[in-house]
């Protein structure tokens, strides 16, 4: 039995990446902000045969990630995978007319929280000699769209740190995947633009889209692979999605 922790389990993929992994009945250690939501997933998971643990808290606030950490029972303090999911979008203005505290929040979290949790699990797995860290990147970090600067920059910034780590433990058996997908609908797009449902809707009009259940199968298998291969990166896209900006949408 894995020991998996997930960060941003609450809802899309990584809601999506905590059931698949109970589908095998794994160990789960689930975060998130929203505490209600975290006990419900939790208490569907556990129905599922996973044994389950939450911890609530904010990836940007570090002195609460390694608290919460602290506070896990001990069977569930050998980590074995960490999905750091926990990132978001905010905004799709001009660079130059974007919003300070949205920019502050997608660096925070979508860096410095994929950051902390790295610099808070990973040195127990170097010292055991196992684990797999696996960050979910994006398409967007492949190449700059109009409006999206300041998260294309977060989604590089996370293709970069994940290269880097997996040459940092190169001499070990801790495995590194970095996990792109393009076009997902979950409420990522109803977050970028604040709460608008309309607007939202627009972005998956006119094609299928990915859903939060197709990465979590490519995550799964990622971490299902023998100990000797390790994935590390995979690009996921929609069918009629070419790249971070070209899309074919059917009238």
């Amino acid at each position: 039995m894995k020991t998996i922790l997930i960060t941003g389990a609450t809802s899309g993929i990584g809601e999506a990446c905590a059931r698949r992994f109970a589908h095998d009945k794994e160990r789960l250690i689930i975060t998130g902000r929203n505490v209600e939501r975290l006990i419900s997933i939790k208490t569907e998971l556990e129905a599922m045969g996973a044994e389950v643990a939450t911890l609530c808290f904010d990836v940007c606030d570090r002195n609460a990630a390694r608290q919460a950490l602290d506070s896990l029972p001990e069977s569930f303090r050998a980590i074995d995978v960490l999905v750091n999911n926990a990132g978001l979008a905010l905004g799709l203005e001009a660079e130059y007319e974007g919003d300070f505290t949205d920019w502050n929040t997608m660096i925070d979290t979508n860096i410095k929280g994929l950051l902390t949790m790295t610099r808070l699990v990973v040195p127990d797995m170097v010292a055991r000699n196992h684990g797999h860290v696996i960050n979910i990147g994006s398409v967007a970090g492949d190449a700059a769209y109009a409006g999206g600067a300041v998260y294309c920059a977060t989604k590089a910034a996370v293709k970069t740190l994940t290269d880097g780590l997996r040459i940092d433990l190169s001499s070990t058996a801790v495995r590194v995947t970095n996990v792109k997908p393009g076009l997902v609908e979950t409420n990522f797009s109803n977050t970028r633009f604040h709460g608008d449902t309309a607007r939202a809707a627009t972005v998956y009009r006119g094609i299928k889209p990915l859903t939060g259940a197709d990465i979590a199968d490519v995550v799964h298998y990622a971490a299902s692979a023998p100990e000797h291969v390790q994935i590390a990166e995979v690009l996921v896209l929609a069918t009629h999605q070419a790249n971070g900006y070209t899309i074919f949408r059917e009238n």
